[in-house]
């Protein structure tokens, strides 16, 4: 359940927040509504998948998650753009984890071992986990880390690089875990030499660079967690 309420987290409010729910859910409370209703249904149906007595514990994720991020709406925290992103997740998980303890899935003092039975016992659960995070969830944490640390900004969401910047990294992850090291260089470069010359040109450089490296070490890491956990 511990992995199975990570992934619904990550297939709710990134994979399945596109550009347009997400603008809505910045704007009004209906757009919150509206993206917390989508999360709800993603949670639920994790949540009966595993263990349907966990259910009350998956609605009280959901109904916490809207009130975080309506708090989140009508209340500005007084910190960055990246720092803002960064306390709306912990607020999210511990939220999960408070809900996992109280369903009898996580016990505080006993997190290494239910972590260790987790990936001997969910294997296929821990590579969906994977993939999933390396497309939207990535994304998003590699705008905000990128534009917070170079440019002290919020993130700009538009451009075309979303999907080729996934792909890549999807492929990234597949090479690193079947012990392909010398193949992510190749993965990466025709992107670069791409997009780098439209980068100079509108004087993002150092974002995009920055981006850029970021997408691929979060790959990178991935694909040594799959690659780790393949050889054990």
């Amino acid at each position: 359940m511990v992995l199975a309420m990570i992934l619904a987290h990550l297939v709710g409010d990134y994979i399945l927040q596109w550009n347009s729910l997400a603008a809505w859910k910045a704007r009004e409370l209906k757009g919150v509504a509206a993206h917390c209703l989508v999360l709800t249904a993603v949670t639920l149906f994790f949540a009966v998948l595993v263990d349907p007595v966990f259910l009350p514990w998956a609605l009280f994720i959901c109904a916490l998650h809207f009130v975080i991020d309506a708090v989140g709406l009508l209340y500005k925290l007084p910190f960055s753009p990246l720092g803002r992103f960064v306390a709306d997740q912990v607020a999210h998980f511990v939220v999960i984890a408070l809900a996992l303890a109280g369903g009898g899935y996580l016990q505080m003092g006993q997190l290494s071992g239910v972590l260790s039975f987790q990936l001997s016992q969910e294997m296929v659960m821990i590579y969906l986990l994977g993939y999933a995070f390396v497309t939207m969830p990535a994304w998003v944490v590699v705008k905000f880390a990128a534009y917070g640390l170079v440019k002290g900004a919020p993130p700009e969401f538009g451009g075309s690089d979303k999907y080729p910047a996934m792909m890549e990294r999807l492929l990234i992850v597949t090479f690193v875990a079947l012990g392909q090291f010398y193949l992510v260089p190749l993965v990466a470069l025709p992107r670069f030499l791409l997009e780098m010359p439209r980068a100079v040109q509108e004087e993002q450089t150092a974002v995009y660079l920055a981006e850029l490296l970021a997408s691929v070490s979060l790959a990178v890491a991935v694909g040594l967690v799959f690659w780790v956990i393949g050889y054990r």
